[in-house]
């Protein structure tokens, strides 16, 4: 329940940077975005439909197709983070960002939406749209949520040029390319996995040490020595960038001499290693 109400709450925090976004840098700026965002500043630019309606309707129908390929979990954090949106859409405007240096809205705007759906990302959510597809090619090919979201918002904001111009269409671009930076940076700061390959002559002692001070399982994998041909033991071990920073010093006060190989790594399933 705690963790429940944890990414209740960040999740409502993610959809008030949103909308903060929307209503204050792009929309007052004539700037586009990708996905359902971008279809409904079209539909207000166009037919003044509200985007909390356009947002709720759409992203709703998409969020029907979550359920065949995401988790349940993530289904009702993204409807409770579609919900929240709409609601902060619908919120009185109050001085908005007017400015005939447009760019600045643009890399505001595309900061502060890549932050929100970095904090709805780490809640477990999505803000359904393209996110909801770029978490199904994350969850299935391991592409970074950042770069998937970019090629599915690309295919509304380029062609949106015809409505808002060829230069705010390029301003989109730049917002939503700068998005997805900060999206894809803000998961690898506080989400991201990496992978530690081991090998040592102490690799049992180096496990016992690992899973004693950080509390999780290490899997021990055979290999064989290609000139020497002698089997040996490789330990194998995924982590949290948090825990990374303890997991060398562990490593080095059992063994200075051991060989460590390590990687970022994009997409991980189930919560921990088996402990084989």
């Amino acid at each position: 329940m705690k963790s429940i109400i944890k990414n209740g709450i960040q999740i409502i925090m993610g959809a008030m940077v949103y909308a903060l976004a929307i209503n204050y840098f792009l929309i007052p700026n004539r700037i586009g975005e990708g996905g359902v965002t971008g279809l409904t500043a079209l539909g207000y630019y166009t037919l003044r439909i509200p985007p909390a309606l356009t947002n709720f309707v759409l992203n709703g129908i998409l969020i029907l197709v979550g359920f065949k390929f995401l988790k349940r979990e993530t289904v009702f954090y993204s409807l409770w983070a579609v919900l929240w949106i709409s609601i902060f859409l619908r919120v009185p405007v109050f001085l908005p960002f007017h400015t005939s240096q447009t760019i600045i809205a643009a890399i505001t705007g595309g900061t502060l939406m890549g932050i929100s759906m970095g904090l709805i990302f780490r809640a477990k959510g999505t803000i359904a749209g393209s996110t909801i597809l770029a978490k199904i090619v994350n969850r299935y090919l391991g592409i970074r949520n950042g770069s998937a979201m970019l090629f599915f918002d690309l295919t509304v904001a380029i062609p949106s040029g015809f409505v808002i111009g060829f230069q705010n269409m390029l301003l989109t671009v730049l917002e939503l390319y700068i998005s997805a930076v900060v999206l894809n940076k803000y998961l690898d700061a506080f989400g991201a996995k990496r992978s530690v390959l081991v090998l040592s002559k102490k690799n049992q002692a180096i496990g016992e040490a690992l899973s004693d001070n950080l509390g999780q399982g290490v899997t021990m994998l055979k290999a064989t020595g290609f000139y020497s041909q002698q089997d040996m033991d490789a330990l194998f071990y995924v982590c949290s960038n948090r825990d990374w920073t303890a997991v060398m010093p562990i490593i080095m006060s059992v063994d200075p001499e051991a060989l460590v190989v390590t990687d970022q790594i994009r997409s991980v399933r189930g919560f921990r290693l088996p402990d084989l």
